[in-house]
């Protein structure tokens, strides 16, 4: 049986011949591929790296709000759950007003509640960036979705 024979081709890669049969090789084509892809990743680079960059200071900014609203929070929860059972006994207070503190201490209990959630979810979320861990981000997606589906239902309509 004869040996196949290589000649060259567009973009480099070879072509084999056994008989009349020529064919394009899969490693000529894939090392062509990556190339490209090598191309394209080095054409956007800093694009990318700036989306990065803006991600991680999302994160922190998001951090930060997350702690100060918790703060306040507590504070705001820690008053009213003295002043609501004086307020509820007294009749002077109208009861739409009364009813507004209960919604109010009801919103920061949930934000309180979810304090330790939101801020394992950010802080891998970071860790996720920072070490370029696509397979992390990925798994923490779902998570920041149910982060951002619990703060969307906490906010007053």
């Amino acid at each position: 049986m004869p040996t196949p024979m290589k000649a060259s081709s567009a973009r480099g890669m070879s072509t084999a011949k056994a008989g009349a049969v020529s064919y394009v090789k899969f490693s000529d084509k894939l090392t062509g591929s990556i190339n490209d892809i090598a191309k394209i990743i080095e054409q956007h680079k800093e694009m990318i790296d700036s989306i990065q960059e803006v991600a991680l200071e999302l994160t922190s900014s998001i951090g930060s709000l997350h702690t100060l609203t918790v703060k306040y929070a507590r504070t705001a929860n820690q008053i009213l759950d003295a002043l609501l059972p004086i307020i509820k006994n007294l009749p002077i207070v109208p009861k739409n007003v009364t009813q507004m503190l209960v919604n109010l201490e009801a919103v920061t209990q949930k934000i309180i509640d979810n304090e330790t959630s939101t801020a394992k979810t950010i802080t891998d979320v970071q860790s996720g960036l920072r070490t370029g861990d696509a397979n992390k981000l990925k798994a923490h997606a779902g998570q920041l979705k149910a982060v951002t589906k619990t703060i969307t239902s906490i906010i007053p309509k």
